[in-house]
Formats: C-alpha cells, sequence, structure tokens
C-alpha cells in the first residue's frame, strides 16, 4: 500500500467552492424566472383590467370603435390585446403580456353595475315589512347597502331621535 502524501486534499475547497457558486446561480436565474412570470402576470392582468374598462365605456361607438380603443390602452400598458368582444355594454377582453415560456394571458369583464331595486321596495326574503323607528337588534332596514353601511339621516344605537333603533339597527329616515 502506498503511503498518503501530507496535502493530498489541497485544492479540495476550490471544488466545492465552485460547486456551491454554481448551485447558487441556478437558484438564482429560477428565482429570476419566477420574478419575471410574475409581474407578467401582474402586467397582463392590469391592461386587461383597463382595456375591459375603455372598450365598456366606449360601446355607443360600436364593437369596432370599441376594441380599437381597448387596443391603445392595452399597447399603452406595454401588453397585446388578444381577444375583444362587445355584447351590448359588456366588454369582454383578453390581454397578453411576457414573450416565450413567461407569456401570460388574462381575460376581463367590464359593463354596467347591475340595477339596483327600486327605492321602497321590501328586501328580498323579508318575512313582513318593518315599521320605520322601532327595530329589533341588528335589522337592517331599507337603504342601507351592507351591514355597517348607514343611509342619509340613519339612526344608530344610542341615537337621540323619535322610536330609537336598536343596537345594529340601521333605519332608513321617513320622507
Amino acid at each position: 500500500m502506498r503511503a498518503r502524501k501530507a496535502g493530498a486534499d489541497q485544492g479540495s475547497a476550490t471544488v466545492w467552492s465552485v460547486g456551491a457558486v454554481a448551485v447558487l446561480c441556478l437558484v438564482f436565474g429560477v428565482v429570476l424566472a419566477l420574478g419575471q412570470a410574475v409581474v407578467a402576470r401582474h402586467r397582463a392582468a392590469g391592461g386587461a383590467d383597463l382595456a375591459a374598462l375603455a372598450a365598456a365605456e366606449h360601446w355607443a361607438g360600436g364593437a369596432t370603435a370599441a376594441c380599437a380603443r381597448a387596443e391603445r390602452i392595452a399597447a399603452a400598458q406595454e401588453t397585446r390585446l388578444v381577444r375583444c368582444a362587445l355584447t351590448g355594454q359588456v366588454s369582454d377582453v383578453t390581454v397578453a403580456s411576457g414573450r416565450g415560456p413567461f407569456t401570460a394571458e388574462v381575460r376581463a369583464r367590464a359593463g354596467p353595475a347591475p340595477e339596483r331595486p327600486p327605492a321602497g321596495a321590501a328586501p328580498k326574503g323579508a318575512a313582513s315589512p318593518v315599521r320605520e323607528g322601532a327595530a329589533s337588534a341588528g335589522a337592517v332596514w331599507e337603504g342601507a347597502a351592507s351591514a355597517g353601511a348607514l343611509p342619509e339621516g340613519a339612526l344608530r344605537a344610542g341615537a337621540a331621535a323619535e322610536g330609537a333603533a336598536a343596537e345594529g339597527a340601521v333605519a332608513k329616515r321617513a320622507p
């Protein structure tokens, strides 16, 4: 058997260092690629939202004019309009961003909000009409958009008014 020379391990740290640097470079490249994909996705989403809003806003000029406007808006966002359809006042667009494996396509729709029920109409599912000025705890009266939203002139717990509402109640002001 041969005896090992002292210092035979010289240079092994260099090999390990080169391997560690290569692995770190690979991880860094993957992180950069994922970051680029996320940026492309966000850019496409923003461009799609804005293009859909622009097309919906210009629906009266016809589908061609509305889609041309959407294409200009998409281009200003550094994205490209892939598809544009207009059905009545509602626009439906698809926008792409990025190149190669980092291409992201996002679809967006825009149009008018659904109509609200006429003022004075009873809420859907209401068992019985509630008399103004007297409410039970947690009741929401007509005119409140959502829990905690108060219509003009609404009463909250502790409000000094005729027929004060109970805690958590929202009341509609009498005409």
